[in-house]
């Protein structure tokens, strides 16, 4: 039996450490000690902050985080690991390798064999703990289809906006521009080779932003509902604005009644759960989680690392991001039993 501690949201700004008993495996389960586990800056700070729907279900598809939101709620979808037992009905082969697995923030967990990924050997286990995101940023390219030659905006340079800037460098664009309030992601986005890094709260953003004429494609991902506001005035007629962000119960008005109207741009809504009807018939979750492990791998996404927290200090991990977000881009806990 097993003895690990596992974060709770327990109240809004509230999160508890809980220790909890694990039976040996079973049959046909792996026991997996975690090594890091990454925070979900958009996600976990609307249930941090209380600011979720309470009638949603967690996940559809991910059996480990299948339930309703509310307190108390143990939430986390990045966990990379050693496996530390097996059952006897597992294949011998899984014993002590490095996986990563959709967990919430515990110092170890159970799982079937199917809902473990082997971490290839060029990627540390930091670096493994960017998977589920990669997997969203490879999703986002996916559904807004970028052609030769568009302009491109990206709106919030946290890790998603990162990693969804990565993926369109490679794409022979006519122009890539990114905004976020936050200095610090800014100079990140410089790093990626963008055309230009601006501050939205800049008087002349606008101005800026246009110099090149109106953008073909806009990804909203700052997690801000009033930056549709941006996205719609500076997308072309016919453009598509492919929404990425979760709002939880944030809400904003939404200027509909002007350019809108007349402009036949499209609002793509994105989410990583499922994959988009015209791409069901060749494209399926494992061959997407395929692209996303290569896409990680030419990424290496770990110097986006801006903190380190034992579990033990997760309150002041969470305090950080709410607190002071413009310090951090990605926050990740080291796991001790």
């Amino acid at each position: 039996m097993t003895i690990r501690k596992t974060l709770y949201f327990t109240a809004p700004k509230r999160v508890e450490i809980h220790e909890e008993y694990l039976p040996d495996p079973g049959a046909d389960e792996i026991l997996v000690e975690t090594a890091c586990s990454a925070i979900s800056a958009g996600t976990e700070m609307l249930i941090y902050n209380g600011r979720f729907p309470r009638d949603l279900e967690t996940d559809p598809v991910i059996s480990s985080l299948r339930g309703s939101f509310e307190y108390p709620l143990a939430y986390g979808y990045a966990c990379v690991g050693r496996v530390s037992a097996i059952g006897r009905a597992v294949d011998s082969e899984w014993k002590d390798r490095l996986v990563f697995s959709f967990q919430p923030h515990t110092t170890h967990f159970m799982a079937k064999p199917a809902a473990l990924f082997p971490v290839p050997e060029m990627l540390s286990p930091e670096s493994a703990c960017f998977f589920a995101n990669t997997e969203t940023a490879v999703n986002l390219i996916q559904d807004a289809a970028p052609i030769l030659g568009e302009r491109v905006a990206v709106f919030g340079q946290g890790v998603i906006g990162l990693l969804t800037v990565a993926l369109l460098r490679e794409f022979p664009l006519a122009a890539l521009i990114t905004a976020d309030r936050h200095e610090l992601r800014r100079r990140m986005s410089e790093t990626l080779g963008v055309d230009e890094a601006l501050d939205p709260a800049a008087p002349n953003f606008l101005e800026m932003a246009l110099s090149r004429g109106k953008f073909d494609l806009a990804f909203e991902l700052s997690g801000r509902p009033e930056t549709l506001n941006d996205a719609l005035s500076m997308t072309a007629f016919s453009g598509r604005v492919v929404v990425g962000s979760w709002y939880g119960e944030k809400r904003a008005a939404i200027d509909l009644g002007r350019d809108f109207h007349r402009s036949r741009i499209k609002l793509i809504s994105s989410q990583v759960s499922t994959i988009a009807p015209e791409l069901s018939g060749r494209w399926d979750k494992p061959r997407r989680f395929e692209a996303a492990w290569q896409a990680l791998q030419r990424i290496q996404p770990g110097k986006w690392i801006t903190h380190r927290f034992p579990l033990e200090q997760a309150a002041d991990a969470y305090r950080l991001l709410d607190e002071n977000p413009q310090d951090a881009i990605q926050v990740v806990f080291h796991h001790k039993s």
